[in-house]
């Protein structure tokens, strides 16, 4: 099948072997290469189709964007083309990224402009809540976690994306990865002033676009800022727990407001997240993709955390009942108190003191000789922020670690064989050939943390969660990663044998 390219085209469907369109008479090969074979969708500013590149090694799959304005006004035709060509721009700007559409091509013919990307196959995310019906609480943290850092990346780039929707992100079918698509709609005239001070990240853009629905007030006010495109993912996320449109929720007759949040069944600390990502005033509302991705990530273990930072103020992290003896200057050194910055205000949430919180750390001068006798009797006292201590070489086999923080700790060669460590924060430690056998894992946090040669043999590391981990020669055979949070890269530099459970539950060698 050949597709005729002519707007105004009466049968457009032509048979293979011909070279002109049997009903209007139109060249079909386009720019001397591009063969359209099939329209995929149609707007007010054009259409699209997939197509081939004939001229290409393997006759590549693409995708053509033709402008094609809904009606002749000089001013709309103005607009159709500014947005087509600042598309254009874009996504040259942008440059590769394995989850952006590559640009192929980009150029003028008979008086209508084309652009030609990497097609990809899979199906949007809208496509895929008609399926199979709404997601999860954990699919969509999955989805938050996998899409942020590729908005992320975007707005690196000074760039805001506009159009954030399910049917603008795409899950590729070879690889399962989300792609984020259409960048027709972007906003790139932010200033380097603007970029520094937030307050003035609103400079005008010539026309209010987005989807009606997701895009914030001060996007359709014309006025977007990089947190209009965290707004709209936040509407996707409900979207997603709910599994119907922004249209087709309950709304308040007198207020306006959307009554999504009463029909969720969520977790507070995640609705919180929501709520903040869709704050209809832009000061209130996350201020960047990475750190919603960092709340989102520290989610699992904010009670915990919370409860750890509404205990009375905190003097020291090591008591004298268990300490190692110190002089008594050393001892005045480390025995100080500090009530202002552990104080907690009534009015701040558990989960924003948490984020913000900073782990307790020794003085430098006095670092803390730990043994297991010590580290046990810190713990059972109740003390279970160890960041960022010295522990390297200790053997701790079959202790009870459960719901620690061993936050930019050094474990390097540590021994935690059979050890408890349910929901333990390791974020960024050093874990570098640690002796992790047949631990209970579940739902640690490993986020950003060094596990290279780490022997995680028989370990139970179900609902972990590795993201941005090293796990370079660590070895997971006969371990069950059931529900963890682990990338195929990631998988690919460990060990695994026919014993290893997978995240999706099978058994086998990945």
């Amino acid at each position: 099948m050949r597709y005729c390219l002519n707007p105004d085209c009466p049968e457009p469907k032509n048979s293979s072997p011909v070279q002109v369109c049997q009903a209007c008479g139109s060249r079909l090969l386009l720019h001397g290469r591009y063969q359209a074979l099939k329209a995929l969708a149609k707007g007010g500013f054009g259409a699209t189709f997939i197509g081939v590149d004939l001229k290409s090694p393997n006759q590549l799959i693409c995708v053509i964007k033709q402008l094609r304005p809904a009606t002749t006004s000089l001013e709309f035709l103005k607009m159709a083309r500014d947005l087509f060509d600042r598309e254009a721009r874009t996504l040259q700007k942008i440059g590769s990224h394995s989850q952006i559409p590559m640009l192929l091509d980009y150029f003028e013919s008979e008086g209508r402009f084309y652009l030609v990307q990497e097609y990809i196959r899979g199906w949007t995310i809208q496509q895929e809540i008609r399926r199979v019906g709404s997601f999860t609480e954990h699919a969509v943290k999955q989805f938050l976690v996998e899409i942020l850092p590729v908005l992320q990346y975007v707005h690196d780039q000074h760039v805001i994306h506009r159009d954030i929707k399910p049917a603008n992100i795409i899950r590729r079918e070879a690889d399962k990865k989300l792609v984020l698509i259409d960048f027709g709609a972007v906003k790139t005239q932010v200033s380097q002033t603007a970029i520094m001070n937030s307050s003035e990240n609103t400079a005008l853009t010539a026309y209010a676009i987005g989807t009606p629905g997701y895009a914030p007030p001060e996007q359709m006010a014309m006025r977007p800022v990089y947190s209009s495109d965290i707004y709209a993912l936040g509407i996707c996320c409900i979207y997603l727990l709910l599994g119907k449109p922004p249209k087709d929720w309950d709304y308040n007759a007198i207020t306006g407001d959307m009554l999504w949040k009463e029909q969720l069944r969520i977790s507070a600390a995640f609705l919180q997240i929501l709520e903040k990502m869709t704050e209809v005033r832009v000061s209130d509302r996350y201020k960047s993709a990475q750190e919603v991705l960092r709340v989102v990530q520290l989610e699992p273990y904010m009670d915990s955390l919370s409860q750890g930072l509404t205990t009375q103020p905190h003097k020291t992290i090591v008591s004298q009942t268990f300490a190692p003896r110190q002089s008594k200057a050393s001892e005045a050194r480390t025995h100080v108190q500090t009530p202002q910055n552990t104080h907690i205000q009534k009015s701040q949430k558990p989960l924003e003191v948490a984020i913000q919180a900073k782990p307790t750390t020794l003085p430098p001068k006095n670092p803390i000789k730990w043994s297991l006798s010590t580290l046990i009797a810190a713990y059972e006292a109740g003390n279970k922020d160890f960041a960022e201590q010295q522990l390297s070489g200790l053997n701790l086999q079959g202790a009870n670690l459960s719901k620690a923080s061993f936050y930019r700790a050094n474990l390097t060669k540590v021994n935690l064989q059979k050890a408890n460590l349910s929901q333990v924060n390791f974020g960024g430690a050093s874990l570098n050939f640690a002796n992790l056998k047949e631990a209970n894992l579940t739902r640690a946090y490993f986020s950003f943390a060094d596990l290279e040669g780490a022997d995680l043999r028989g370990a139970d590391l179900r609902g972990v969660y590795f993201n941005n981990a090293n796990l370079r020669g660590a070895n997971l055979s006969g371990a069950n990663l059931s529900g963890a949070k682990i990338s195929h890269e990631q998988l690919a530099l460990a060990k695994t044998n026919w014993a290893t459970t997978l995240p999706h539950g099978k058994r086998g060698i990945w």
